[in-house]
């Protein structure tokens, strides 16, 4: 069984309690914590060593002297966490040894991840993004990306969306490499409805994973937070097609935040501000082709010391 470890940053100590009771605590917890400022807050008192038991007990008031609600809000959610293992969904919490060691460094991982397939604590995984109405060019390039990724032994991360992030997955599985899905929506839900068979295989050939609960739909707020956790999951995020208002920006913002390499086709950069302005900040490349994004990420990966040290894990 999966269990804490608690001596590594991001991860807590449980003291005496049990694993499976800190696990569903924290389920508990964040059906009591609608917002996401709310889910920061329980994620900064758990790193700071809370016990996730102890904070649902804070939470919630005995309402009269035989029943314990504590107890029987980790039962209800440690049936919940039953039905969704049952039905193929794995439930990895912060702290879990499944939980991915990059994803943990960053300020704002999730507390709680759904996933199906195949997680890896150390995933050596690059990025690919961009825009949802893709031009040929643009498809071109995601492709050619992913392909070389997988040859250079790098999983290739996107989103499920439409676009360049079908193109990437797509490529990847074509090319017998290892590909992940950072969806903005409940893992139980496919969007856009047309990749649910692109899901499927996602998840037969790498995994899919998702920070919201199972059913949850997608809105303005699941896609943004979504670009956050798949930086803080990556290696280097690469953005292929944009426009001025596409929601990839805000992965190149966050990337940033968390100090990890950025690379952007000159398309972008030409023909955004926001390109523009991201271009003139440390650790941002530009790249006109696939070939060259190919060849910055080779010169990211040969740096001493450089994306915690990637070459001296597999060599």
């Amino acid at each position: 069984m999966s269990g804490m470890t608690g001596e590594l940053p991001g991860h807590y100590s449980v003291g005496m309690a049990r694993w499976d009771d800190e696990r569903a605590a924290i389920v508990a917890l964040l059906r009591r914590t609608p917002t996401e400022k709310g889910e920061r807050e329980v994620v900064q008192r758990l790193t700071e060593g809370a016990s996730a038991v102890a904070l649902l007990r804070e939470r919630l008031a005995p309402v009269d002297l035989f029943a314990d609600p504590v107890e029987e809000a980790i039962a209800q959610a440690e049936a919940e966490i039953a039905a969704w293992e049952q039905e193929g969904i794995q439930v990895v919490v912060l702290g879990d040894d499944r939980y991915p060691h990059r994803l943990r460094d960053v300020f704002d991982r999730p507390a709680l991840l759904f996933v199906r397939g195949a997680l890896l604590e150390e995933d050596n995984g690059v990025a690919v993004v961009g825009s949802r109405a893709v031009s040929s060019e643009g498809h071109s390039i995601a492709a050619g990306l992913a392909t070389g990724l997988v040859e250079r032994g790098l999983t290739v991360v996107s989103g499920l969306a439409a676009g360049v992030d079908t193109a990437a997955h797509q490529a990847a599985l074509r090319a017998g490499g290892r590909t992940v899905a950072v969806i903005g929506t409940g893992i139980r839900k496919h969007f856009p409805p047309e990749n649910r068979d692109l899901h499927r295989e996602v998840a037969g050939q790498g995994a899919v994973f998702s920070q919201f609960w199972p059913d949850k739909g997608p809105d303005k707020t699941t896609f943004p937070q979504r670009n956050g956790t798949m930086s803080g999951y990556s290696l280097a995020t690469v953005i292929v097609q944009a426009s001025e208002r596409s929601g990839t920006r805000i992965q190149a913002r966050k990337a940033v935040e968390h100090g990890r390499p950025v690379i952007l086709m000159r398309s972008v950069v030409n023909g955004t501000q926001w390109g523009q302005v991201a271009a003139g900040k440390p650790d941002v490349h530009v790249a006109r082709d696939a070939g060259e994004a190919l060849a910055i990420v080779d010169g990211l990966l040969d740096r001493p010391n450089q994306l915690e040290s990637f070459l001296s894990r597999i060599g």
